[in-house]
């Protein structure tokens, strides 16, 4: 299980390293964008990102 934790890290590492080196500007402008939401708009992002990974998850293991 440890294995498996260790991958799913290190290809969540990879994924989010893509945009800032592939488009380090169109990172930068979206990051600028992000420090401008609400807290609550955060959170909300934040919440849909973890449920959409908890269905993917529940996809995966059945």
């Amino acid at each position: 299980m440890s294995d498996l934790l260790l991958g799913a890290v290190a290809l969540m590492l990879v994924l989010e390293g893509l945009l800032p080196f592939l488009s380090p500007g169109s990172w930068r402008s979206m990051f600028e964008r992000a420090t401008r939401l609400s807290d609550g708009q955060i959170r909300f992002f934040g919440l849909s990102s973890m449920l959409i990974g908890v269905v993917l998850l529940l996809i995966y293991w059945n």
